[in-house]
């Protein structure tokens, strides 16, 4: 036992040197190494295997898994031969070490050498999550349509019975007869409609189900006849969301409406889902979406439409199944949320998860019913309904990362809300049904409105935030802290968002490493600006996700480049009564320029270079670490340890709706808005000069004539805080905030580094030539926070700390006053290390 204790101990200290030292991305945008190996520490149990695309020489792959080194036990798991990159062991592994390897194997039988043996290690502590074989799915699929929405069917006539009283049956009503108005028979380009097509076949297919009424179905045969009636738009279905919205439309209605069709019209059907079906699997999903880290249109849209026209047609072609079990092994492997994310939150910014809603809600329904094993169990749903509440609480801001973070203030997407009620429904998740009894838009969500009319849950009677809800919370896959003084008091709730992401920046996500915003009472403080109005054109490049668009630094005037290699991480929290801290490493994240083919032909479209003139390219940074924390209930503290191997410029960067105030000789950044009603006071001090100077216009304005979302064009102030070139630097930031001015405090300042800010004591090392350390303390309460000392004061004695460099706290944790300390977490890395 003694053995087996040093020897995980071992592994655990390698990993953090192999963290710090030989990491070039914690996730790779599309694999490169084989996934898991030794070094790799699991994120669930059982673990997927994956592998390049590369990997495969012929048709199919076979993996083959065991505990014996010689694959010769009983253990050993030898897998049917598949064309793609993936294989799902679909049982929980023992703890021990493993061992796997993989072979092609071609369609004439011809078995390839097996390659290299590959091993990883199970512990105790990874969260298990178990799905059975793929044939159980299969077989379990219904003989008899209509299929996509299968698990209804069991409920579906009691539910026709108390339609008329349920409280959604006007807006169905409403909603079905827009679509019954609609008409496309002399639209001689009726493919170019067929977003729209697809919205009305929901809710026609909704009141067709919950009214069994003619009028319904012989529209939706209506409409998907006038797209037989011409040849298929290959503009359209070169598009993905298009030819998913195409063929969905077509199976939901061929199921429903089978018999109202000719055979050579139901022949046509089949023949257009079959040949995108086959188009789309064959040339850009199989060895593509499993290799890929997250292809976020794909598992927005793509994934479910795809499915759901291959659930009408797998006893119809043999490709329709295989794509089923694709799908079905697709999501075991990588789902929900690019199966390295076991957090709730969502990964690829907070506004973009209601473009994922359906799909999240849909498929774990699907697959729970078919294989009588619930897929809410998986530890993303079990965090889900808190990482909904914190990351874009009810009548508020969004936490403020990604694209569209700007967008509908106050107002969370009414997804997020119909998300949320499903959650409520299905687990009765507390987070969840508060959420969605404030935020109750998903009354008006008409795409998942058959669900709440027919699946028979009730939404859990109480709806009340839980007692025990944290005051913070981190995200620790997806690499976000949230803090915040009383979510109960929406109208004077401090919030404060920290993100430093092992996801890096790309994709939807903004290269903003280390970067926070702080909202007061749901509205901004200080947040990240810029307005999403088109992917890639030069405001969106240039500014809106350029690291000079968010609250974190510049090095030399360059941020950080759009991708995974630009990753950062958040290494410690600790959320006390009284103290919520996190620690952000984004040392890594300051790496050159995109190397994604797509961002490059973004930059190019609009001749753009990722030049240093336009804040890109390599930096000598070494050491980035912002210590973040929100002293409740009203004060922000922020220690940022900086180094360089030379000399550089630091731009300390901060953003406000309003204008700022500054007094430069004291380095007093003031912002009152009156419309908001609150004041707030930062305050820097390092021992480094620095200019002060702030800005209302962009690097790249919008174009605002293609606002179109009702975008707020009033102009944000960008303050930037240039200090004087260095090697190093410490700075310290004092922030308070207050609805009433006369309650903000005067921060006494004692010899170099002592700090009195109310009740609050702070200590801060700021001489680069010591080693860094931060010392905080409450007069009235005895909490205490140390980071870098040596046998610190907590509550009137010396502390023998395990550690120089940890970070401890003393604090009430769940109403006990007790004192943790805590070192770095390495981010869990999927990808290769340098050598």
């Amino acid at each position: 036992m003694k053995k087996r204790v040093l020897f995980f101990l071992a592994c655990s200290l390698a990993l953090i040197t192999i963290q710090a030292e030989n990491i070039r991305c914690i996730h790779e945008n599309v694999r490169e190494t084989p996934y898991p190996q030794q070094e790799h520490t699991l994120y669930i149990n059982p673990s997927p295997l994956l592998v390049p695309k590369s990997t495969k020489q012929a048709d199919f792959l076979q993996f083959s898994l065991s505990r014996s080194k010689d694959f010769s036990d009983a253990s050993t798991i030898l897998s049917q031969p598949k064309p793609w990159c993936l294989f799902n062991p679909h049982k929980v592994l023992e703890n021990g070490i493993w061992y796997w390897r993989v072979r092609s194997v071609s369609k004439e039988g011809k078995e390839f050498p097996w390659s290299k043996t590959y091993s990883f290690t199970v512990t105790e502590d990874i969260p298990r999550f178990v799905t059975p074989e793929a044939n159980v799915f299969l077989s379990n699929i219904p003989q008899t349509y209509p299929r996509i929405y299968c698990f209804l069917n069991d409920n579906l006539e009691k539910a026709r019975r108390k339609v008329h009283s349920h409280p959604e049956f006007e807006n169905m009503i409403t909603d079905s007869r827009n679509a019954l108005g609609s008409n496309y028979t002399n639209d001689t380009k009726p493919y170019r409609q067929i977003t729209r097509m697809a919205v009305e076949c929901d809710n026609l297919n909704t009141a067709y189900q919950m009214l069994q009424l003619d009028v319904y179905a012989e529209k939706m045969v209506q409409n998907v006849r006038c797209l037989l009636a011409v040849e298929p738009d290959k503009k359209v279905i070169g598009n993905d969301f298009n030819a998913g919205e195409l063929i969905y439309t077509l199976a939901c209605t061929y199921e429903n409406c089978y018999d109202r069709f000719s055979s050579q019209e139901r022949k046509q059907i089949e023949s257009i889902i079959m040949d995108v079906l086959s188009l789309y699997y064959k040339s850009h999903i199989l060895e593509n979406e499993e290799t890929h880290i997250f292809d976020n249109h794909f598992w927005q849209f793509a994934f479910r439409h795809f499915m759901q026209a291959a659930l009408v047609m797998y006893d119809k072609y043999p490709l329709a199944k295989e794509y089923l079990e694709y799908s079905y092994e697709l999501w075991t492997a990588r789902a929900p949320a690019s199966g390295f994310n076991r957090d709730g939150s969502w990964h690829n910014g907070t506004s973009y998860f209601s473009a994922n809603a359906v799909t999240l809600s849909y498929v774990p329904a699907l697959f729970s019913y078919l294989t009588k094993t619930d897929f809410m169990q998986h530890p993303w749903y079990k965090n889900a309904g808190i990482g909904m509440l914190y990351s874009w609480q009810p009548r508020a801001l969004s936490a403020g990362f990604g694209d569209g973070h700007e967008k509908n203030n106050g107002k969370p997407l009414r997804i997020r809300s119909a998300f949320a009620d499903f959650m409520a429904r299905t687990t009765e998740d507390p987070y969840a049904a508060w959420y969605s009894s404030i935020n109750n838009r998903y009354k008006t969500e008409s795409e998942t409105r058959l669900y709440r009319m027919a699946c028979g849950k009730q939404r859990p009677r109480q709806a009340e935030l839980p007692a025990d809800a944290p005051k913070a919370v981190w995200f620790k896959d997806t690499g976000e802290m949230i803090a915040n003084s009383d979510l109960k008091d929406y109208k004077h709730n401090i919030s404060l968002s920290f993100r430093s992401s092992p996801f890096g920046s790309g994709s939807h996500t903004h290269s903003n490493q280390n970067a926070f915003n702080l909202h007061y009472g749901g509205k901004a403080i200080y947040h990240a600006v810029g307005h999403y109005m088109n992917f890639s054109d030069p405001h969106n490049l240039l500014s809106y996700r350029h690291t000079r668009a968010h609250n974190t630094l510049l090095i030399d005037g360059i941020g950080q480049p759009f991708t995974t290699r630009a990753y950062g991480n958040i290494v410690r929290m600790f959320n006390g009564e009284h103290v919520s801290y996190a620690l952000g490493d984004a040392s890594n994240a300051y790496c050159g320029i995109s190397e994604y083919p797509m961002w490059q032909k973004n930059f190019a479209g609009h001749n753009l270079e990722q030049s240093r003139e336009n804040g890109f390219g390599e930096t000598p940074l070494k050491k980035y670490r912002r210590h973040i924390f929100l002293l409740h209930p009203n004060i922000v503290v922020i220690y940022d340890e900086l180094e360089a191997t030379k000399a550089v410029s630091w731009d300390w960067l901060l953003h406000s709706p309003v204008k700022f105030q500054i007094d430069e000789t004291t380095s007093t950044l003031t912002t009152r808005n009156k419309k908001d009603k609150y004041i707030s006071v930062a305050r820097l001090f390092s021992e480094q000069k620095c200019t002060i100077s702030q800005t209302d216009k962009f690097i790249a304005e919008p174009n605002r004539k293609i606002g179109v979302r009702g975008e707020d064009f009033t102009a944000p102030w960008s303050l930037t805080a240039s200090y004087e070139p260095g090697k190093a630097n410490r700075i310290l930031t004092i922030i308070q905030v207050e609805a009433n001015e006369n309650r903000i405090v005067n921060i006494e300042r004692s010899g170099n580094n002592s700090f009195q800010c109310g009740d609050w004591k702070i200590e801060a090392e700021l001489n680069t030539k010591r080693p860094a350390s931060l010392y905080i303390w409450n007069r009235k309460t005895q909490s205490t926070f140390s980071y870098g000392k040596n046998r610190p004061v907590i509550n009137g004695k010396v502390y023998e700390n395990k550690r120089k460099d940890s970070s401890i706290l003393y604090d009430s944790f769940n109403g006990t006053w007790e004192i943790r300390e805590m070192r770095d977490r390495p981010a869990l890395y999927t990808g290769g290390i340098q050598k």
